[in-house]
């Protein structure tokens, strides 16, 4: 029920072609292909933004950790 089948497919590029014809496509694809790869550098961007956020977070525990443990063996 979520694939497109080729038929569909078909109808959608007759479509696209209607609408903005033969000459304009090329721009539309260059453009969304841009688009997709602006999205994708945000999203890793973020991604290793929280992934070092993480790390940050872990090594100050670790530390807070180690502290707890030196002032009570004493």
């Amino acid at each position: 029920m979520g694939s497109f089948g080729g038929l569909e497919i078909a109808v959608i590029v007759m479509v696209i072609l209607l609408l903005f014809g033969a000459k304009k496509i090329p721009e539309l694809a260059r453009g969304l292909g841009q688009g997709i790869n602006e999205f994708r550098k945000a999203s890793n961007e973020i991604k290793s933004e929280i992934e070092q956020g993480a790390r940050e977070s872990d090594s100050r525990s670790n530390s807070s950790d180690q502290k707890e443990k030196t002032s009570n063996g004493n």
